[in-house]
This record gives C-alpha cells, sequence and structure tokens, in this order.
C-alpha cells in the first residue's frame, strides 16, 4: 500500500516525505516507513530494510532535497536499521541512535540537526521519538493502526505510558509512525492507546482476581482478540504487564511467567 496522494500533499507541506519499503507482514503491517524531512540538507528516520528497491528510492529522494545531513534512528530492530550501511555506503553522514555504534549517541531533549529526540521507551529500551516542526515520528511506539508490543525490561509499560503522557502534552498535526498510515488527529490516536494499554491492564488484573495464574488463562481472558499467530507476541506484553503489576505490589503469587524471556521475567 503506497502513501495516498493526499497525505503526500499534507506531509509535503510539513516538509516531510515518506518512503515505504515493501517488507509487509503482521508485525511490519504495509511495511516498514522510512522518512525523509527537511530540505539542504536533508535528515532519514529509520532507513528500513535492507532491499534494493527500497534504498534506490531512499537515495534518489536524499539527493532530490539537496542531500543527506544525517540519519536518526528510533530504535535498533532490524526492520528499521538494517538499511543503514549501504544508505551510507552511498550517501555518507552522521549516525544518530540511543545505542550502539553511532556518531551521535541521542538521550531524552537532544538535537540532532532539525530533530529533538523524545524518549520513548517499551517497545525497546532505546526507543526515541524525533519531532520536527509539528510532526512526531513515533517509531514502533505508535503505528498508524493497531497496537505495538512492549518489551519486558525493568520499568518498560510504566516508562511506555509515560512517553505516551508526554506526547500528549505536544502540539502535533501529524504522528507518522514506522508502520501504517499517517495518523492526522494525534490526540486522539495517544488516548486511544493509553485507554488500550489499561483496559488490558484491567483485564489483566480481574482475570488475576479470578484465580488464573498460568500463561494461557492470562492470555485468554486479556489477550483473546489477537490472532494465533500473534499469540508469543502478545505473551511478550503481557510479561511487561505482569512486571508493572509486580513495581507496584499488586501481582499475586504463584504466576506462571512466560518462557524465554530471560530469568527475570
Amino acid at each position: 500500500m503506497s502513501v495516498t496522494e493526499s497525505d503526500a500533499t499534507r506531509l509535503d507541506a510539513l516538509g516531510v516525505l515518506l518512503v515505504r519499503a515493501d517488507n509487509p507482514g503482521p508485525l511490519s503491517l504495509s511495511g516498514t516507513n522510512s522518512w525523509v524531512v527537511g530540505r539542504s540538507p536533508a535528515y532519514v528516520i529509520d532507513p528500513g530494510p535492507a532491499l534494493p528497491a527500497h534504498l534506490d528510492r531512499l537515495v534518489e529522494a536524499v539527493r532530490a532535497r539537496g542531500g543527506l545531513g544525517g540519519i536518526a534512528l528510533t530504535h535498533d530492530h532490524l526492520d528499521h536499521a538494517e538499511a543503514i550501511p549501504a544508505l551510507r555506503e552511498r550517501l555518507p553522514g552522521p549516525l544518530a541512535a540511543a545505542r550502539g555504534a553511532v556518531d551521535r549517541r541521542l538521550a531524552d531533549g537532544d538535537h540532532f540537526g532539525p530533530l529533538q529526540a523524545i524518549a520513548t521507551p517499551g517497545h525497546a529500551p532505546d526507543h526515541l521519538a524525533f519531532l520536527y516542526g509539528q510532526a512526531c515520528f513515533t517509531g514502533d511506539a505508535v503505528l498508524g493502526e493497531g497496537s505495538v508490543f512492549i518489551a519486558p525490561e525493568p520499568g518498560a509499560l510504566s516508562g511506555y505510558l509515560a512517553a505516551l503522557a508526554r506526547l500528549q502534552e505536544l502540539d502535533l498535526v501529524a504522528l507518522c509512525p514506522g508502520h501504517g498510515p499517517v495518523v492526522w488527529d494525534a490526540a486522539a490516536k495517544l488516548t486511544e492507546y493509553v485507554a488500550h494499554r489499561l483496559d488490558r491492564e484491567r483485564r489483566l488484573v480481574a482475570a488475576l482476581a479470578d484465580g488464573r495464574r498460568s500463561v494461557d488463562e492470562l492470555l485468554d481472558a486479556a489477550w483473546g482478540d489477537v490472532p494465533n499467530g500473534l499469540r508469543p507476541v502478545a505473551a511478550v506484553t503481557l510479561a511487561a504487564h505482569l512486571d508493572r503489576l509486580q513495581e507496584q505490589g499488586r501481582l499475586p503469587a504463584g504466576v506462571e511467567r512466560p518462557a524465554g524471556l530471560g530469568d527475570s521475567h
């Protein structure tokens, strides 16, 4: 699914261009969104997968906008970061992210060219969103459709909800996600995301109060609407929710943890 003409026009008014990779799937939705912002120079947010056709379109877009000023990474999952070496080989420029072998290590509030980093942990501990004018590039913190999975790192879900609250305070025209369509009603989408996550928590707490303790029982109760193919991903988010309840002293004894997520989870 390509970007609509209407979206392209509205994005252009914000100084933004969407280049979508052809890697659709259950988690990547219509494909990974790579973003090109500004002109002379232009900055790339999330180069995406190392697909030759995608890379060609990205290079052409950057050259048409006056060359590369730098590359900003929301997080280092491969579907967002794999094309970085190939892109830099063709268009040398500095790389900025929250971790890894980068030229500029970014933390909350830092600026990189015209972009301001906003820490949005949850989906990944290194996750950043980027603010450019009234557009916010949300990576996998907020998608254009559906919800995201939260990785069970210490404080991940609490940090994620706090990050969503921070985004709600911004005067935004558009959310430019890592997957899915552009979101033009940022306030409504962020409210939806907070409500969705708290509803999952409410269902989980109710299931625990009913005496359910196994992973399967808890998934059936709180994630029963999730397709079977995404149930392992739901289990990852279940672990993050259990961590949050434990942090708050609300987790009963004897609750089974999803397997394969590390000794602490």
